[in-house]
């Protein structure tokens, strides 16, 4: 009898404190104290899936049921939520929305917008019961050749940053996390794993982790995502000084921090660093954090440090609130959206005679074969299974055009004929273009009102761009343009070239050729809907380039330092394999273009409009920290449109080089009606102009004299003002991350 009543005392002990130690915000260091040491490690180490998280996502932070910590699902993004639209023994379908790709994003140029498209990818990351999803990535456009440049923003750090603040507060306005990534100088796919990127302190903190820093000092991220690749002789993930010295001291970032999916890499190390989960995650990683602990070589302290920062995060989960997920989004609405925003995203190139828009829909004449394929978006885990994805084809169809069935019938003939002689089914290569005849080509000239050729270009992780039959036309697609393009207009009829791409695309040597060329991204699942809203006049086309297009790959300086560049050599470690030289420094995009007075075929914020924009006279005002400038944009056209205007900033002489100008602040009008104006507002601080000296570790303002330039694109300035800095302002940060590497930077002395 007493031992029955001993057991029942002993059960309820239990319940009584495993009811008092149930993770609140008001008890994680109680918690701390109480997990074990297995359990800590099970804390910082994920799975890719323990059967608790959502199918198809891309991982999960592991449970203890004993303190009520539910298992936290990670998901893919960046163009929507990637988890399997299947499930075994389910008969429903889980799609998600395919968004504009990052690119297209920031080709908007518009915040409001951004952040309303992250507040749709948020609400789907809810309501199919994830937690955090794996976007944006921010990585600077060092090269056009980058295999994931589609995801990433922009080759310049203050608007890739601000678009990512923008993402980020939309998606996290549903009570769901982001992950902000790949941190750092991510810029090249080729043995992403390995690769050491030797960058000067210099442009490490003015180009790439400039756009971290403005993303986090505008937008609360719930985790940051190391990368794979070294930074000058560590891995990211191993580095302390990048991870703990910049990110957490002196950015003061208190979030999460995780690893991109690795393994076989030392776990303790990377914890130390300041790695709060190790992802995927694998049981050995467990076992060597214990190990570690045990035999002094990890110490408890930091164990603690970043199992807290796991706690905080599981705190603010849907799972942790028992939110009770529907696992139906509204992807009607959605998919409107999308549609909608595309458009702003779009670049229009080139409209001569105002080719674009076609008002009056007639017979159209659709070469190309993405045509009838059309690209949503890009490879890898920044893919998204989607339910549909519209084509050009049947956009133009949408809109009242008629396309030509027999050119339809020919490429989708093609193509079967092209899937079941490649062992890839439905691999169509750049360089393949289905030939046609003079004698069609001529026919289809007569039959049809104008001609639409789409070029397509499909890129993902794993591998970076070529420059053959990628990154410039291929000869049989510049044989098509010719022959489209003289047959139509031997008529007196147009021809409109779209790009579907996720990147950059040698336009130099062909753009003259046809009447309008479209850049439309990789848009969407609306992608041929909103392309065709574009081409009829539904709606408009309000992009800038995000990105310089040179006239060609060489003319890029990263490019002598690029995988798929010249200069490769071989010797104890292969240079731009094993390790590449950012020898360009700070000269990055239009910063090298500008400065060295070298022509493009496009400049950075370059787009057209189907109206035109006068601007006035700039008003500036000098603040106790910095200037607040403004000015007035009128539509002197004859359409509607919104204009993007770029504020460049040009420094005074002073003790370190710099470049002739630099981005420091953009804004975008609404849609503005024929003789309409707005006034469009700026505020920059002062600390903003500042360069870092790597002499000192300090970021400098000189004293001064500062061009302020309005432009519609860093080659269109269209107003100009001044603002004087009255005194030098300094700020010392640690002298961390040094060189590994000598670097032949490049200088304009």
């Amino acid at each position: 009898m007493k031992k029955t009543i001993f057991t029942f005392t002993l059960l309820i002990a239990v319940i009584t404190n495993a009811q008092q130690t149930l993770l609140t915000p008001d008890n994680i260091d109680e918690v701390i104290k109480e997990l074990t040491l297995e359990e800590k490690a099970r804390l910082l180490v994920g799975r890719y899936d323990n059967g608790k998280g959502v199918p198809g996502a891309a991982g999960v932070i592991q449970d203890i049921e004993r303190f009520g910590l539910p298992p936290v699902a990670l998901t893919d993004g960046p163009a929507g939520v990637r988890i399997a639209p299947t499930r075994p023994g389910d008969t429903a379908t889980y799609y998600a929305t395919g968004f504009p790709i990052g690119t297209a994003l920031a080709c908007t140029w518009n915040t409001d917008l951004v952040e309303e498209i992250g507040a749709a990818i948020g609400n789907e990351v809810l309501e199919y019961g994830c937690d955090v999803l794996l976007a944006p990535g921010i990585n600077i456009h060092r090269s056009p050749l980058c295999g994931r440049d589609f995801e990433y923003f922009s080759e310049d750090p203050v608007l890739a940053g601000n678009i990512a603040a923008a993402y980020v507060n939309g998606v996290q306005s549903n009570g769901v996390g982001t992950s902000v990534k790949h941190f750092a100088v991510n810029s090249q796919e080729t043995n992403r794993f390995e690769v050491d990127e030797v960058v000067s302190q210099r442009a490490l903190r003015e180009i790439y982790l400039k756009p971290f820093q403005i993303a986090l000092s505008k937008s609360n991220p719930w985790t940051i995502m190391s990368s794979y690749n070294r930074l000058n002789g560590t891995w990211t993930q191993s580095s302390r000084e990048l991870l703990t010295d910049i990110l957490r001291d002196e950015w003061g970032y208190d979030g999460l921090i995780m690893t991109d999916w690795t393994d076989g890499r030392p776990s303790a190390e990377r914890v130390y660093a300041g790695n709060s989960l190790l992802m995927p995650g694998y049981a050995e990683q467990e076992t060597d954090i214990i190990e570690s602990v045990r035999n002094g070589s990890l110490s408890m302290e930091d164990v603690d440090r970043q199992v807290r920062h796991v706690l905080d995060l599981i705190l603010k989960t849907p799972h942790y609130k028992g939110y009770s997920f529907s696992n139906k989004p509204d992807l009607k609405a959605h998919a409107a959206l999308t549609r909608s925003a595309a458009p702003e995203g779009m670049v229009l190139l080139e409209n001569r005679d105002s080719a674009l828009p076609i008002v009056n829909p007639g017979k159209v004449a659709l070469f190309g074969r993405t045509s009838y394929d059309f690209m949503a978006g890009g490879l890898g885990s920044g893919d998204v299974n989607k339910a549909y994805i519209v084509n050009l084809s049947d956009g133009l169809t949408n809109a009242g055009f008629q396309v030509d069935g027999r050119l339809k019938n020919y490429y989708e003939a093609q193509r079967n004929l092209r899937e079941k002689t490649k062992e890839i089914a439905g691999e169509w290569s750049a360089d393949f273009e289905p030939v046609l005849s003079d004698r069609n080509i001529a026919r289809l000239a007569e039959d049809n009102d104008v001609a639409v050729i789409t070029f397509g270009r499909q890129a993902g992780e794993w591998a970076d761009r070529h420059i053959d039959n990628d990154f410039n036309i291929s000869n049989d697609e510049r044989a098509l343009l010719e022959r489209v393009t003289e047959a139509f207009h031997a008529l007196g009829k147009k021809v409109i070239v779209v790009l579907n791409t996720g990147g950059v695309m040698e336009t130099a040597s062909w753009k003259h050729i046809p009447d309008a060329i479209l850049l439309a991204w990789q848009p969407g699942q609306e992608a041929g809907n909103a392309v065709a809203d574009v081409i009829s006049g539904v709606a408009f086309p309000s992009g800038k380039l995000s990105m310089t297009f040179p006239l060609t790959v060489s003319d890029v300086p990263a490019n002598n330092n690029f995988p798929t560049g010249s200069g490769s050599d071989f010797g104890d470690a292969r240079r731009n394999h094993d390790y590449t030289l950012h020898d360009e420094d700070i000269y990055v995009g239009y910063r090298y273009f500008t400065s060295f007075d070298k022509p493009v075929s496009y400049p950075f914020g370059y787009g057209l409009s189907y109206t035109e924009f006068e601007y006035g006279k700039p008003v500036v005002r000098a603040t106790r920290d910095g200037f607040e400038a403004s000015i007035d944009v009128k539509n002197t056209g004859n359409a509607p449109g919104k204009e993007v205007v770029q504020l460049y900033v040009g420094a005074p002489a002073g003790e370190m080089e710099k470049p002739v100008f630099e981005l420091k602040g953009f804004a975008k009008t609404a849609a503005l009606q024929p003789g309409e104006s707005q006034t469009l507002r700026f505020v920059v601080n002062s600390m903003d102009l500042a360069s870092f000296n790597e002499d000192s570790s300090q970021w400098q303002t000189e004293a001064g004299n500062y061009r302020l330039m309005f432009g519609a694109s860093a080659n269109d300035i269209r107003a100009t003002a001044s603002f004087n800095q009255k005194k030098p302002l300094t700020k010392t940060v640690g002298n961390v991350l040094q060189p590994n590497r000598q670097l032949n930077r490049l200088t304009r002395k």
